[in-house]
């Protein structure tokens, strides 16, 4: 597919791509990138990777730019990344893509958009930002999330799965690793080394900068929120045992005298004078029932249980 950049992207043929000075944009298999690259004649000495591609980044040939996005799909971040590839210069830019990602994206801004001053800048500034549409309402969801897992650790929930934080924070550490080669790829638009850009246009790369570091510092945030949740938690299990400790010591103690108590009399001496008393026996019943009685009051008024 092929598009010319004016008002709004204007579809085109391979052709049209050059016949004048208007910015185009093209999205290619990688197989027609192969046939065709020469056409485009971009001066790229870093060929752009089409199979192995492991993050977002941009490359400065002397006469292009060539990089790779890889996007976590937002529906499920642990799935396996959204790749493709891109060439660039002063003329426009080439989408290498077998997943039609880039193509959803290009198809999304041709019937969106539509630009008083059109340029190549514009368009990149355009095709970024749909990157990370809805990337603020999915942190506010995870935000949500967190704030009811914090309430389910408060009230002692049992239903409460420490998995689950675990999960959240491995997303949000891929989105933040996202932004932040997202973050490279906008500043090394933004330097211009060859001269692509027009210097009034560089702004947009800005703005887009911009929207990233905030998505940077929300994702921070949220990260961090995620750690002091897991503490939370920890400090929650931490009362909770030393509770049942609590109990079991004072259990304990309770019947340490009645084990004394027990353990004088099952030594079933001849002479023990108590043997030959018919009250005996209830009369140490009572004994361990008050030493129960008493060691019970004692420690609820000293608030131990």
């Amino acid at each position: 597919m092929y598009y010319l950049i004016k008002s709004t992207l204007f579809p085109c043929s391979l052709e049209d791509c050059h016949k004048d000075k208007t910015p185009y944009v093209a999205i290619m298999q990688p197989q027609e990138w192969q046939q065709h690259k020469s056409v485009f004649d971009m001066g790229i000495d870093l060929e752009p990777e089409l199979t192995e591609v492991h993050n977002t980044k941009a490359e400065e040939n002397y006469d292009s730019v060539t990089g790779t996005f890889s996007i976590p799909r937002r529906a499920d971040i642990d799935a396996e990344e959204i790749k493709f590839a891109f060439a660039l210069d002063e003329r426009g830019i080439v989408f290498i893509d077998n997943s039609g990602f880039a193509e959803q994206i290009v198809q999304r801004i041709a019937a969106t958009r539509k630009w008083r001053f059109p340029s190549l800048e514009r368009f990149l500034y355009d095709f970024l930002v749909q990157i990370i549409r809805g990337d603020q309402r999915l942190l506010d969801r995870y935000e949500r999330e967190l704030v009811d897992i914090e309430a389910a650790i408060l009230r002692g929930d049992e239903t409460f799965e420490m998995a689950r934080l675990h999960e959240i924070r491995g997303d949000i550490s891929d989105l933040r690793n996202h932004y932040e080669q997202l973050m490279d790829l906008g500043q090394a638009l933004e330097e211009n080394e060859n001269g692509f850009f027009k210097e009034e246009n560089v702004r947009y790369f800005r703005l887009f900068i911009n929207k990233i570091a905030r998505l940077l510092d929300a994702s921070a945030a949220l990260r961090d929120y995620t750690v002091q949740l897991r503490d939370l938690y920890q400090s929650q299990m931490d009362v909770k045992q030393n509770r049942i400790m609590t109990v079991l010591t004072i259990v304990t103690t309770i019947f340490l005298p009645l084990s004394l108590i027990a353990g004088w009399y099952g030594m079933n001496f001849k002479y023990m004078p108590e043997l030959d008393k018919p009250l005996a026996y209830p009369i140490i019943i009572a004994i361990s029932i008050v030493i129960v009685v008493a060691s019970l009051l004692f420690f609820k008024k000293k608030k131990l249980l």
